[in-house]
């Protein structure tokens, strides 16, 4: 072979071995890449499966425990002696987040109160009535309906389904007729159902009245003789008082549960100061101490917090009556 010969042979084989070189870094690249993309799809899969897990409900289909009324129209759903942790659910009928809480955790608390395992404590509020209706007309009519609902030992099956039938933002809902059917399907009988519909129906036109009237007529005087800074800083109930005083009479909320779930709302804001304070629904509370959206807002958080804490006692008294439901079948 000349030296020309070899010279190309050379060549040749160098860039074969170049081409293998290239050939083999591309394999490596492809395997890495590869192998990368299966690890995000694991953590992916892992993660997704975690999540909806965790968002799955536990499908309790279980008696529920006795439901008793509160003096203050709020509920305490236990096992009758239990010892246990008292859990507290603050939360607004037109609000998203709660009926976010409601699918995730709500079989859990009726698990874990069947169970003996913790005193659901039920506090219905309207963070919503001083916004333009029907945003307002919604949480109210919704907050006045289920405490009617409890009136006849329903208002856990009734709670479930105003959340699942809550009225997008800025649309008119929870409308008299459809109230008055939920009840139904809650299961209060036919006798309770008259006086259902009949307090829903009231209720309704109070809240029509404190809604298109009251509060915007009270609203302009405070804002012209207060200032809008000063509103700003006011809760309803402090508003509502003011202008007792200053020519807005409030009686027409007297005995009305529209107005007792206005007090609801203005009582929780005092309740509780500094980390624990009051901010805004759904608001969860072990034994007094306020859950971080992390933990209320996940099964297992709830789940564990619950399981962690020691027993409470409510801080409310039951009625006079007792207010006791037959658990649910």
């Amino acid at each position: 072979m000349g030296s020309e010969a070899r010279k190309r042979s050379r060549e040749r084989l160098k860039e074969q071995r170049a081409k293998e070189k290239r050939a083999a870094q591309r394999r490596k690249t492809l395997l890495v890449v590869g192998a990368a993309a299966a690890v995000v799809l694991l953590i992916v899969g892992v993660g997704y499966a975690v999540l909806t897990a965790d968002r799955r409900d536990s499908g309790f289909e279980g008696a529920l425990p006795p439901q008793v009324l509160q003096e203050d129209g709020s509920v305490v759903m236990a096992q009758e002696g239990a010892e246990a942790p008292v859990v507290e659910v603050y939360a607004d009928y037109q609000c998203p987040a709660c009926r976010q809480f409601e699918l995730l955790n709500g079989d859990t608390l009726k698990q874990s109160a069947a169970e003996g395992e913790a005193i659901v404590h039920f506090r219905p509020v309207s963070i919503f009535a001083q916004q333009p209706a029907p945003i307002s007309s919604n949480s109210l009519r919704g907050g006045a309906a289920a405490r009617a609902a409890a009136d006849a030992g329903v208002f856990v099956q009734y709670n479930d389904l105003l959340f699942e039938h809550q009225p997008a933002e800025g649309e008119e809902g929870f409308a008299v007729a459809d109230l008055q059917e939920w009840f139904r399907e809650a299961g209060g009988t036919e006798e309770e159902a008259e006086a259902f519909d009949a307090r829903v129906e009231e209720e309704a036109e109070v809240v029509e009245q404190f809604t298109q009237d009251y509060l915007p007529a009270l609203t302009e005087s405070a804002m012209a003789e207060i200032g809008e800074d000063t509103l700003g800083t006011m809760v309803l109930t402090d508003l509502i008082s003011w202008g007792a005083d200053h020519g807005h009479d409030p009686s027409f909320l007297e005995g009305t549960y529209t107005g007792e779930i206005i007090d609801a709302t203005g009582t929780i804001y005092t309740r509780y100061s500094g980390d624990n304070a009051f901010r805004g629904t759904p608001a969860v509370y072990i034994n007094g101490e306020l859950l971080s959206n992390d933990t209320a807002m996940t099964v297992r958080g709830l789940t564990q917090a619950i399981a962690e804490a020691d027993a409470g006692e409510v801080q409310t008294e039951p009625l006079d009556d007792g207010g006791a439901a037959d658990p649910a079948q």
